[in-house]
């Protein structure tokens, strides 16, 4: 097969790390190939990357980050929330108990009974979305890793949906339980960290999965004009086979020289 004395480029999606600075499909890769071809083409306010790199953040590395701390925050979550469960049953207005217990129980809220109620529905639905959420963080380390970004897709949605169900437990909590106590002091604070590191933390993922998205398609159309100029090359090359080898301006004489 002649390449007329160009290379061929490969476009086989490899499956680098995400730690390493020559990965084929990385932002800067992407930045430099649709510099020219995205000038004229309007994009969507939802499609364009939130977050870019610069000297002071690197998309590749902190999504890696963020699928870490999802993980904890996922575990953090499901510890607390059985906690606090156990502390609602455990003051259970009426409820009377003997013995020598390690904690006290007067940090827990016993007042209004819708109030109280709602503090366990939120409870119980972070413990149930925390465990969701810890299984799409440990997808999208391996997606992160293998640049998959269908696979990152679940947890932008679970993740998001995480963070606002939280941030609505934190101003409830914060508003209704006494801030005297220093483990909701602890808790609001924490959560109030939490929330912002998360909102930062799916901006991220998400300015990184519109650039694997927009490199992909890239792709897919280098597949295509590769796909072109082979066919092309395959019927040039058939129809110069079928032609006769010699013209009337290029014969060879076969009489022997005498």
């Amino acid at each position: 097969r002649m390449n007329y004395g160009r290379k061929t480029p490969s476009t086989y999606r490899s499956n680098p790390s995400v730690y390493s600075h020559a990965t084929g499909r990385s932002s800067t890769n992407l930045h430099s190939k649709m510099s020219r071809s995205t000038r004229s083409v309007r994009i969507p306010w939802y499609q364009r990357p939130l977050l870019k790199n610069n000297q002071y953040i690197d998309i590749q590395k902190g999504a890696m980050l963020i699928g870490l701390f999802a993980i904890f925050i996922s575990l953090f979550t499901i510890a607390t929330s059985i906690f606090d469960l156990y502390c609602y049953a455990m003051a259970a207005p009426g409820s009377t108990h003997y013995g020598y217990y390690i904690i006290s129980y007067e940090f827990v809220y016993v007042g209004n009974k819708h109030v109280r109620n709602m503090l366990i529905v939120f409870a119980l639905f972070s413990l149930i979305m925390a465990l969701i959420n810890f299984v799409t963080s440990v997808l999208l380390c391996v997606a992160l890793r293998k640049e998959y970004e269908r696979k990152v897709m679940p947890w932008l949605w679970t993740f998001a949906i995480f963070t606002v169900w939280r941030a609505l437990a934190l101003i409830f909590f914060a508003i209704v339980n006494d801030l005297y106590f220093a483990y909701n002091v602890i808790m609001v604070l924490m959560w109030s960290v939490f929330c912002l590191v998360s909102i930062y933390g799916w901006a991220v993922v998400y300015s990184l999965f519109l650039e694997l998205v927009d490199l992909t398609k890239l792709e897919d159309l280098a597949h295509l004009r590769m796909g072109t100029m082979a066919s092309l090359h395959a019927s040039t090359a058939n129809s110069l086979a079928g032609s006769r080898p010699t013209t009337p301006h290029s014969t060879v004489s076969t009489m022997p020289v005498g």
